[in-house]
């Protein structure tokens, strides 16, 4: 997933590397998402076996805490299952900068 430049530099410097391992060594370049014991069969570079879409494989911090790096708080993920698993996270900050706009505006009696 696109990293919000306001966030970039809380990943580490060997961030690209950290990716790369988690997604190719110890994925082997397959989604871990897994429900009900069974696994994504997304494959990177492949179409997604539901979408169609070329797959991108992403790594998902469990926490969304980006300095988090432990390998038990990575997974990696095809787009379609970290998107959903970030779905609540991205409304909340949505919602958070919307507020903060708006506050903005009432501060400066400029409307939003």
């Amino acid at each position: 997933m696109p990293i919000r430049p306001e966030n970039r530099g809380r990943y580490p410097k060997d961030w690209p590397a950290i990716s790369k391992r988690i997604r190719f060594e110890r994925a082997g370049g397959r989604c871990e998402w897994e429900q009900d014991g069974v696994r994504c069969g997304a494959m990177h570079g492949e179409p997604h076996p539901t979408t169609g879409s070329k797959v991108v494989l992403t790594v998902a911090h469990l926490d969304h805490i980006p300095e988090h790096c432990d390998d038990d708080n990575l997974r990696a993920w095809c787009q379609q299952h970290h998107n959903a698993y970030d779905a609540p996270m991205r409304r909340a900050g949505i919602q958070r900068r919307l507020r903060e706009q708006m506050a903005a505006g009432d501060l400066l009696g400029t409307p939003t």
